[in-house]
């Protein structure tokens, strides 16, 4: 393992890192091999910021395993822990995430809160990426649109879609105009 010489927080980070790169490359095995190892090594070390990035990322990992059940859980440990730490995008990342997870599940009413306070927190950082929150705004439209909630829906979508040209990502744009186009 690189990185103990630069602390466990660094070495934490440095697996999350490699599992992002797994999982970016299609090596989904590889990436949760890193997640794990940077869960239980942040979880050795007591370090609680360490570890909530740690549980997001496997927790990442899991979903894209088809594992829901377990991300949902990982990302649920991984929320107090995260509002320990004075990092509010890795906050917002972890509840959106949440409520991906949630939304997918049919639990509409919890995936709700979960996407207003990542919208907030992104809205709040002046650092935001356009694309961040953008991908916030995106599922926020979805369960409006779910609900029966037409204006609110299109509201969001053409936010998102605004967003996600601003990000000059064309493929959120499309998105966006479809369910503004079906919306009416």
């Amino acid at each position: 393992m690189t990185g103990a010489e630069d602390g466990p927080r660094e070495a934490v980070e440095s697996l999350f890192q490699r599992g992002m790169a797994a999982r970016r490359e299609g090596r989904p095995a590889e990436a949760l091999e890193h997640m794990k190892a940077a869960v239980a090594l942040a979880r050795a070390h007591g370090d609680p910021i360490a570890l909530a990035r740690a549980l997001h990322g496997r927790a990442n990992v899991e979903r894209d395993r088809g594992r829901s059940d377990i991300a949902l859980r990982l990302y649920r440990e991984a929320i107090p822990l995260c509002r320990q730490g004075d990092d509010p995008l890795v906050l917002s990342h972890t509840l959106r995430h949440l409520g991906d997870v949630l939304r997918a599940s049919g639990d509409l009413a919890t995936a709700e809160p979960c996407y207003t306070e990542a919208l907030a927190l992104y809205r709040v950082h002046g650092a935001t990426p356009a694309l961040d929150v953008a991908n916030a705004v995106r599922p926020l439209a979805l369960l409006r649109e779910t609900l029966g909630q037409r204006e609110e829906a299109r509201a969001l979508w053409r936010e998102a879609r605004d967003l996600y040209r601003e990000a000059g990502v064309e493929a959120g744009v499309a998105e966006s105009s479809a369910h503004l186009e079906q919306l009416g």
